[in-house]
């Protein structure tokens, strides 16, 4: 499988198991929504800079920096204020890799991102092993897959080996910091019924700023985004724990299950019992929802 299409080709190997694309843009730009996709994601920043929001925070990366994502990550990317960007991103299956460069802990541990700050040294060998990729997947010379799932292997490596490497910060624009406050404010008190109105007051701006550049920022709207956590909080509690699904929905915000229900399979495409059959949690009966 090889798909090719537009100015800014992106190849396809080994069944949809990785896909890599180089891009260079110029202007503003944003993600329309919040995504995910089902294998980790490799981004490196050839030129410019810019914005993620992920793991319910601002990161910034900035040119010659690498930000790796772990499959099913929600996330998004927006300009920062230099809108110029150049970047190779790769989606990859973790079992194409040898079993010692497969585990998650290993690369992510805490945190649902990693960001790796290189030196130059290791900007010119990812680079050059990054290109080497693109190429092999563009000229297809035979054995071309093996030869880039090989390249893929040198390039983990590459960053296991790094000490240039940031688990949290990644930001250094005090709008970023207050979007990832607010952020981190609305994980903690999802419970609550909050409004923008209120949480604007407690951050001293104004709830029209706060609409904008929280948007602007994490490609959620206020509201969506309380509901992201609180969906977020119940698929956790209804594949780890026995809690029937009306106190699951009371203990995340809702205070009505019909409308749990209701949110719950318009994010998820399952109904909450639906979603707790799939995840295969042992379960008190229930007697609806």
């Amino acid at each position: 499988m090889n798909s090719v299409s537009g100015p800014n080709p992106k190849y396809y190997l080994e069944d949809g198991r990785f896909s890599i694309q180089h891009m260079k843009r110029k202007g503003i730009t944003a993600m329309p929504r919040p995504h995910s996709h089902e294998w980790t994601e490799l981004y490196y920043l050839t030129d410019g800079e810019r914005v993620y929001f992920v793991d319910d925070r601002v990161v910034t990366v900035h040119k010659g920096e690498l930000i790796l994502i772990p499959g099913r990550e929600l996330h998004s990317t927006a300009s920062s204020e230099k809108a110029e960007f150049e970047r190779i991103l790769i989606n990859y299956d973790p079992l194409l890799l040898p079993p010692v460069l497969r585990d998650e802990q290993q690369w992510f541990q805490s945190r649902r991102y990693r960001l790796f700050r290189l030196t130059l040294r290791e900007q010119n060998e990812a680079e050059s092993l990054l290109n080497r990729m693109l190429e092999e997947s563009r000229i297809r010379r035979p054995l071309y897959e093996a030869c880039v799932t090989a390249l893929l292997t040198e390039l983990m490596i590459l960053l296991q080996r790094s000490e240039s490497t940031a688990q949290a910060g990644g930001t250094r624009h005090p709008l970023h910091h207050l979007v990832t406050d607010v952020a981190t404010y609305i994980r903690t008190h999802y419970r609550e019924a909050l409004t923008l109105e209120e949480t604007a007051k407690d951050f001293f701006i104004s709830p029209s700023y706060l609409s904008r550049v929280f948007h602007r920022l994490t490609g959620f709207h206020f509201r969506e985004y309380i509901v992201h956590i609180r969906v977020r909080e119940a698929q956790r509690l209804l594949a780890g724990t026995p809690a029937r699904i009306q106190e699951i929905a009371g203990a995340v915000g809702f205070e009505h299950l019909s409308h749990f229900n209701k949110t719950f399979k318009k994010s998820t495409g399952l109904t909450p019992l639906q979603y707790r059959k799939e995840a295969g949690a042992q379960a008190a009966p229930e007697s609806g929802g």
